[in-house]
């Protein structure tokens, strides 16, 4: 099966992804991290994708779509995608769908993660990444303490276009305008499902691995 992961910024899609990914054996598409290791190894495409990044403004669709062709024709993984982050409007949406039927691959549900805009902030604004260790912390929800976290606390970054209130701000903004009318479209094709995403991570991925489970039967 194909799965497409929505939600706003900081609605935890990247953690829920990575439980799916486990439980049933899925690869992880994240368009966010393709284009950051696209930033990181100094590729001509990173060249163009940085300043992007750095003012939280989205690249344009003719990239993402790009990468995700590579994606699709890979054989390895047919039919065994979750995509975290993508589509991110109606002309990818669109796009999409001709680009798998090219493939001859199918979505089989699109789940969104349903979050308040205050958690939202919180969960943005104190998210912090070990650069050593890799693991993620936030400062309000789950700070990285002795017990959890072994390396040195000087390690504990964040991520550049996590920095500024205004960013942050802008990327919401973004999301409400350009990716949420997005659930319509896949609510008219009969695979939309709202999951409540301001509980344990836990209980959300349970009531995630319900429908996945239904779908896989």
């Amino acid at each position: 099966m194909n799965i497409i992961l929505f939600g706003p910024p900081g609605a935890g899609k990247g953690t829920q992804a990575n439980n799916i990914v486990k439980a049933f054996k899925l690869l992880k598409v994240s368009t966010g991290d393709l284009l950051r290791n696209e930033v990181q190894n100094n590729t001509n495409l990173g060249n163009i994708i940085k300043p992007l990044i750095e003012k939280g403004s989205f690249v344009s669709d003719e990239i993402i779509n790009t990468i995700i062709t590579k994606i699709l024709a890979d054989k390895k993984h047919f039919n065994r995608l979750i995509f975290d982050g993508y589509p991110r409007n109606i002309n990818q949406a669109k796009n999409f769908i001709i680009l798998l039927k090219k493939y001859n691959q199918k979505i089989s549900c699109a789940l969104s993660l349903d979050v308040d805009k205050e958690t939202l902030i919180k969960r943005i604004a104190g998210r912090q990444l070990c650069t050593k260790c890799k693991l993620v912390f936030n400062k309000y929800f789950s700070p990285a303490t002795n017990e959890n976290h072994k390396c040195d606390p000087r390690f504990l970054d964040k991520r550049t276009d996590d920095d500024d209130e205004k960013i942050i701000a802008g990327r919401y903004e973004d999301y409400l305008k350009k990716t949420l009318p997005i659930l319509s479209f896949y609510k008219d094709l009969n695979l939309l499902h709202h999951i409540n995403g301001k509980g344990d991570i836990s209980e959300i991925f349970e009531e995630i691995r319900v429908i996945l489970t239904s779908l896989d039967a």
